[in-house]
């Protein structure tokens, strides 16, 4: 809602500008400008700075189709904070929203620059791990899971303590965005229940084959 607030300030001094005489140069540069905050607000969470879902969504789209130019693998994983609800009975929404700020933040940090972060809904993020397997990606999340577990919770509220369950999987042949998500929520779904903190893989399964076809 800011950032709405700030671009709608941004457009209407831009209107007086032009009502005023300013220059064409000048005013396409400041629509430019506008335009990039715009496509920001798009595309981005408020919350957290990660992708919001449309942008992951894209970004995943986009991986998709250069796995298939490239053959390269992928791995797309989901992780959800568990307890968020019983954080937020605790400790109240603004500790809640620190949760979520400095989880994306976390994952921002332990990840590699080409990997892709974004907000799918309240308390569940997914991650775009371009060129790995799953193995590889299970060690992006043990080093993103031990710099939670390390972290002092106990700055923002005390006692409290956070951790994640995620679900991870990998591209297929013929793989789509949304078929990705369900499998990685598939995965995340089985973590959860076996408990906090736990992650579990997922692949899509190999095509039977009728052994009198061979």
């Amino acid at each position: 809602m800011q950032q709405v607030q700030l671009l709608s300030a941004q457009l209407r001094a831009l209107i007086d500008k032009v009502r005023n005489g300013l220059n064409g140069e000048a005013v396409v540069a400041e629509l430019q400008s506008a335009l990039v905050g715009l496509r920001e607000i798009e595309t981005h969470d408020e919350l957290t700075g990660t992708l919001n879902r449309r942008g992951l969504l894209q970004r995943l789209q986009e991986e998709l189709m250069r796995a298939r130019r490239t053959g390269h693998p992928f791995s797309f994983a989901l992780i959800a904070v568990d307890d968020l609800d019983a954080i937020d009975a605790r400790y109240g929404s603004d500790v809640r929203r620190q949760v979520l700020r400095s989880l994306a933040q976390a994952a921002l940090h332990v990840l590699r620059s080409l990997d892709s972060v974004g907000r799918l809904d309240e308390h569940v993020f997914g991650i775009i791990l371009p060129t790995t397997w799953l193995d590889q990606s299970d060690k992006a999340i043990t080093r993103l899971t031990a710099a939670v577990s390390s972290a002092d919770w106990s700055v923002r509220a005390p006692g409290l303590r956070v951790s994640f369950s995620s679900g991870i999987t990998t591209n297929a042949p013929g793989d789509t965005a949304e078929g990705m998500l369900d499998r990685a929520g598939e995965a995340l779904q089985q973590a959860q229940s076996q408990g906090q903190g736990i992650c579990v893989q997922l692949e899509q399964p190999m095509p039977e084959i009728d052994p009198d076809t061979l």
